[in-house]
């Protein structure tokens, strides 16, 4: 797989794993996420080290994140996509949706698949729409397994 690198004025996106600094991906997930609270820096490194990353920068500072979980043939699931308060509102969530979805190592999957609180009108600019059969679908959830136990 051939590593991205995107620029824009100050900004680039990078597939790039060395460009990671997973100490702030793993600081705003555990700190300001709602989706995984308190998650260990290792499930981060893991769950980095086992997706296909997006890290979002200005200049050298990592300012936002996706990965995709996929097998590159059938099926991606998009997660832990954020970009960092100060830098939200110029566009920067749409270039790395818009990113990731025309990697060319993505192209042709029957399906991608996301959960979200609060970006739906986001991701519906790019191609998602509600499950079209949610009675198909079944999950495990563990919400507190992150959860510090005293």
């Amino acid at each position: 797989m051939e590593e991205l690198n995107l620029y824009a004025n100050d900004f680039c996106i990078s597939t790039a794993k060395e460009k990671l600094d997973l100490k702030a991906v793993h600081h705003f997930l555990s700190t300001q996420s709602y989706w995984c609270k308190n998650i260990p820096f290792d499930r981060v490194e893991r769950a980095a080290a086992n997706s296909l990353t997006f890290g979002l920068y200005y200049k050298d500072k990592q300012i936002g994140y996706s990965r995709i979980i996929t097998d590159y043939s059938t099926m991606a699931y998009l997660a832990d996509v954020y970009v960092l308060p100060e830098f939200r509102g110029q566009g920067l969530s749409k270039w790395l949706m818009q990113t990731i979805r025309e990697h060319p190592d993505l192209q042709g999957l029957r399906r991608w698949v996301l959960a979200t609180a609060d970006a739906h009108g986001l991701y519906k600019q790019y191609g998602w729409k509600e499950v079209a059969h949610p009675d198909r679908w079944m999950e495990i959830l563990d919400k507190n397994v992150y959860e510090i136990k005293g």
